[in-house]
């Protein structure tokens, strides 16, 4: 039996799905697919599946853009000096290297400024504006980070230097005096979506100055940053961001920069078919991982140059770091499921909030996503910095976790982030107080039955002949795929196995598949599904299966593959 409940989404009035279907000349399942997006007609399903650069918003609808645009074409017109300041991560660097690259090209006296994670942490520092002071800099541009710096931007301030925030996260009450604040989230901005990344918003920075001195497009060159930024920090792929990235990906598949040639090849991806997945699993763990463990300003090095020599010892650099933070990452993550098997009932525990002085700030992140995985609910990890207890908390479950640190907010030293992902700092002599605090909120939000036994949402029942060369075409279009756009998943009935299945790796089943009715044979491999090998009799054993359909490439041709997300063993 399945460890997981499956539950099939709410099927779409059949008049819709049918109407929709003769529209666009398609199967009544991708019909059903596309209503189950809120696509209802011919219009939205063509604006669907050609997303255009000119359906994007202007960018002078989001509160601030006036004064940010006319300040930085004074500051490059008197050659003043613009420090762009970013964040440790995917985002932060992408946007780091794009407003960098922007403005050079615009002639401007720039720099870029990350900040160093273990002595730093998160965002402005006093002590970085006084290094900004003595290089005369006169201009702070943030990026993906500032909205909260209250006290940081008040400081700057009184040493001359103006700020212009550029931000995608929760603001809170009180707002930085910055020159100018863009962050759709903050109130009263009517611009129309909240959900940019923080490289979207500084993409929508440059489009203004552009087009406000009469190069609006110069900015498009540098989507490949946008599409890096925006699968990597799991925005929604709706609206705009669905056109950022699919165009953003177009562009590296057609011409990747040198860096992020040489970091696809360290990663044994090929120009040509990369997916916002591909970014997700293998090029941002590499990119985060320089942040992660030292100096993140190696990744903005590689986003900028045009030597593609430099590009392959750079790509080199970040491929030795992702090993080394491997090694780390598997220590903290063992240690970690120790703590839980020892101090937490997770029959009782909604949530998982751990601290350990020893822990490596650049990984606890990804051992709480790892846990959040594991035991499907929220996690926070924490760890000692300079004697306060510092980490990062994830979500499960659809839980506004930012909403829940809010909630907290009186024994916090400081938070931020959104609803999925956050940061936060507290007096170690408050955890057991927090921990009790964030339990309690989460049993007033989160079913047991979500905790204990783990939902896999269906979006359509499939039969194999349905799954035809046009179908697989079509479906294709429906990239890229990730939050608010997730590939569709579907259940099929009925299906047995043609040969004997293989286990690869650690834990995979591989195998190939018909079901009876059809005569179509498909490839399939399902991750960590191994045990189920041993349950399957191919000339016995009939089985239901829950899966996605994937593209791969063999030799220059590609194929769909299945990929099983679960099985059940009639």
């Amino acid at each position: 039996m399945s460890k997981n409940r499956w539950k099939i989404n709410e099927i779409p009035d059949e008049k819709a799905v049918l109407a929709l279907s003769d529209s666009l000349n398609i199967s009544t399942i991708l019909a059903t697919l596309l209503i189950q997006r809120g696509i209802t007609n011919y219009f939205e399903a063509k604006k669907y599946f050609r997303p255009s650069i000119d359906s994007l918003y202007d960018p002078y609808m989001m509160s601030g853009m006036e004064e940010a645009s006319l300040r930085v074409i004074n500051a490059v017109t008197g050659n003043e000096k613009i420090i762009i300041y970013g964040d440790y991560d995917v985002d932060g660097t992408c946007s780091a290297a794009l407003l960098y690259l922007f403005l050079k090209e615009l002639g401007a006296q720039v720099e870029t400024y990350i900040p160093n994670r273990l002595t730093e942490g998160y965002g402005i520092s006093i002590q970085s504006i006084d290094l900004f002071k003595a290089k005369g800099v006169t201009l702070m541009i943030s990026v993906d980070c500032g909205i909260t710096a209250v006290d940081e931007v008040e400081y700057a301030n009184k040493l001359s230097i103006d700020t212009i925030i550029c931000d995608h996260h929760q603001p809170k009450d009180i707002l930085p005096n910055a020159h100018a604040v863009l962050d759709p989230l903050t109130p009263g901005c009517s611009y129309p979506f909240k959900y940019l990344s923080g490289a979207g918003v500084a993409f929508k920075l440059a489009l203004a100055v552009s087009s406000r001195i009469g190069k609006k497009d110069l900015p498009f060159k540098y989507l490949d940053l946008v599409a890096l930024a925006g699968a990597a920090d799991i925005v929604p792929l709706t609206d705009e961001n669905r056109i950022l990235v699919k165009e953003g990906l177009a562009l590296i598949n057609r011409s990747p920069r040198p860096g992020i040639y040489a970091l696809m090849r360290a990663a044994k991806l090929e120009p040509g078919n990369l997916s916002a997945g591909q970014i997700v699993f293998s090029i941002a763990p590499r990119i985060n991982a320089v942040g992660r463990l030292g100096d993140a300003n190696r990744a903005v090095d590689l986003f900028t140059t045009s030597d593609p020599g430099k590009g392959v010892e750079l790509a080199q650099i970040l491929e030795d770091e992702n090993a080394q933070r491997r090694k780390i990452d598997e220590v903290t993550f063992t240690h970690a499921m120790e703590m839980v098997a020892e101090t937490f009932d997770l029959d009782r525990d909604m949530g998982i909030v751990l601290h350990d002085d020893n822990w490596h700030p650049g990984v606890i992140g990804i051992v709480a996503s790892r846990l959040v995985e594991k035991f499907h609910r929220p996690a926070v990890m924490l760890t000692t910095i300079d004697g306060v207890a510092k980490g990062s908390a994830r979500s499960a479950n659809g839980f506004n976790i930012y909403e829940a640190l809010q909630s907290c907010e009186d024994i916090l030293l400081q938070f931020g982030g959104h609803e999925a992902a956050a940061g936060l700092a507290i007096e170690i002599k408050n955890v057991g107080e927090f921990r009790r605090r964030f339990n309690e909120i989460l049993h007033t939000q989160i079913k047991h039955e979500d905790v204990r036994v783990p939902e896999i949402l269906i979006d359509a029942k499939i039969h194999f002949a349905d799954i035809t060369p046009k179908f697989l075409r079509i479906l294709d279009q429906f990239a890229p795929f990730g939050p608010g756009n997730m590939r569709p998943v579907f259940m099929s009935e009925n299906v047995r196995l043609v040969y004997a299945p293989r286990i690869v790796g650690t834990n995979h089943i591989v195998a190939t598949l018909k079901q009876n009715g059809s005569e179509k044979v498909f490839d399939a491999i399902g991750f960590n599904l191994g045990a189920f090998a041993e349950q399957l009799d191919k000339d016995k054993n009939y089985m239901d299966i829950v899966f996605t359909i994937e593209t791969i490439t063999k030799d220059g041709k590609s194929y769909p593959q299945i990929r099983l997300k679960d099985i059940i063993v009639k």
